[in-house]
């Protein structure tokens, strides 16, 4: 009953919603580690694995910023989900496991949205969306 009342439709338009607003959140939140990343000033990040502060920084702001964007505009969003829900789990799991729930909340939330994004795909109404609908016109025409 509750499936006739939901068209498709709006879980495609859930998904550009969610993508957008995550992913604006995101970019947001990286861009300050962009602008520290060309700075010139010494970086003061945590040191993942010990590939060093500035190399994991430049990590965390092309995830945060780059990976951001190609998700706001819903190309390659899986591939691009990947770098994000890695560096979410590094920050909720890594530089705030001592810290309590409230301070790793935020990354934690990210994580999720961005897992459930890797599962789904960013859905009609994106980049993707449309190439992909693109191939299903020509393969339809040509069988």
């Amino acid at each position: 009953m509750l499936r006739k009342s939901l068209p498709v439709a709006n879980v495609d338009i859930g998904l550009l919603i969610l993508r957008v607003v995550a992913s604006i959140f995101m970019i947001v939140h990286g861009y300050p580690k962009v602008m520290q990343l060309f700075s010139g000033e010494p970086v003061q990040f945590a040191d993942f694995m010990g590939l060093g502060p500035a190399v994991s920084l430049a990590l965390s702001a092309f995830a945060e910023f780059l990976c951001a964007i190609f998700i706001l505009l819903g190309l390659f969003t899986r591939f691009a989900a990947v770098p994000l829900v890695i560096n979410m789990a590094v920050a909720a799991f890594y530089a705030h496991a001592a810290d309590p729930f409230d301070v790793k909340e935020k990354a934690l939330l990210f994580l999720l949205i961005f897992f459930f994004l890797l599962l789904t795909g960013a859905g009609r109404y994106s980049v993707d969306g449309y190439l992909y609908r693109s191939g299903e016109k020509k393969q339809r025409r040509y069988v």
